[in-house]
C-alpha cells in the first residue's frame, strides 16, 4: 500500500540566519509574532554559535502506574522541561559574557579598553531569547523564548586545538499563557 500525503519538500536542515541566529533582550521586551518581523533594537546578537547548532530538548516525563501482574493501567505526565543547549564561541562578546556570568559581573565595553569578569554564585538574569534559522529553500523559522535563563554551563576549554566557547543550557520558563516557547515558520505577519 503506498504511503499517502508525504512530501520530501518538508524535510529540511536548520541553517543559521545570515548575520546572527541567536539574540537576547531584557525580560518583558515585546515579542516578535512571526518568522519575519524585524527585531527591536532591544535585541543583541549572541554572535557565532558552534557548528553543533542549537539543541532543543522538550520531552515530557511521565509516571507509569502498573497493576498487579505488570500491566500498565495508567500514565500521566509529571514534567515537561523545555531547554535549549548551544555553545557560544565569541568568547569576548559582552552579551555572551553577561549571559554566562551575569550583567553585574561584567564591566567594560570592548577589548581595546578592557573587559573584566567576576565569577561568583550570583543568580543569573532572565531574558527573552530569539533563535532565527533558515529551512530548506530559505524558509524562515523563528523560535521565541519569552523567558529564558542560563541554568547550566559546560566546562570552558582553553587549548591550542579548539576555540574557547561557552556551552550553555537555557531553560525556558512558562509565560502567563503557560507556554515555554513559540515557533513561527515562513510567511509574513507582524
Amino acid at each position: 500500500m503506498p504511503i499517502a500525503n508525504v512530501d520530501t519538500g518538508n524535510v529540511s536542515l536548520g541553517k543559521p540566519k545570515t548575520g546572527g541566529a541567536v539574540f537576547r533582550a531584557p525580560k518583558g521586551t515585546a515579542l516578535p509574532t512571526s518568522a519575519t518581523a524585524a527585531l527591536s533594537n532591544d535585541f543583541t546578537s549572541m554572535g557565532y554559535i558552534s557548528e553543533d547548532g542549537v539543541v532543543n530538548a522538550n520531552s515530557p516525563e511521565s509516571e507509569v502506574i502498573r497493576a498487579w501482574g505488570g500491566d500498565v493501567v495508567m500514565a500521566y505526565q509529571n514534567d515537561r522541561e523545555d531547554t535549549f543547549r548551544m555553545t557560544m564561541i565569541e568568547a569576548s562578546r559582552i552579551a555572551v559574557l553577561e549571559s554566562v556570568y551575569g550583567e553585574d559581573n561584567v564591566s567594560g565595553t570592548d577589548l581595546a579598553s578592557g573587559i573584566s569578569v567576576s565569577a561568583n554564585a550570583a543568580d543569573l538574569g532572565e531574558y527573552v531569547y530569539v533563535i532565527d534559522t533558515l529551512l530548506r529553500d530559505n524558509v524562515p523559522h523563528r523560535t521565541v523564548i519569552p523567558c529564558g535563563k542560563v541554568t547550566e554551563l559546560g566546562d570552558v576549554n582553553y587549548s591550542d586545538s579548539s576555540v574557547v566557547g561557552y556551552e550553555v543550557t537555557i531553560t525556558a520558563i512558562a509565560d502567563s499563557s503557560g507556554n515555554t516557547h513559540y515557533e513561527y515558520f515562513g510567511g509574513g505577519g507582524s
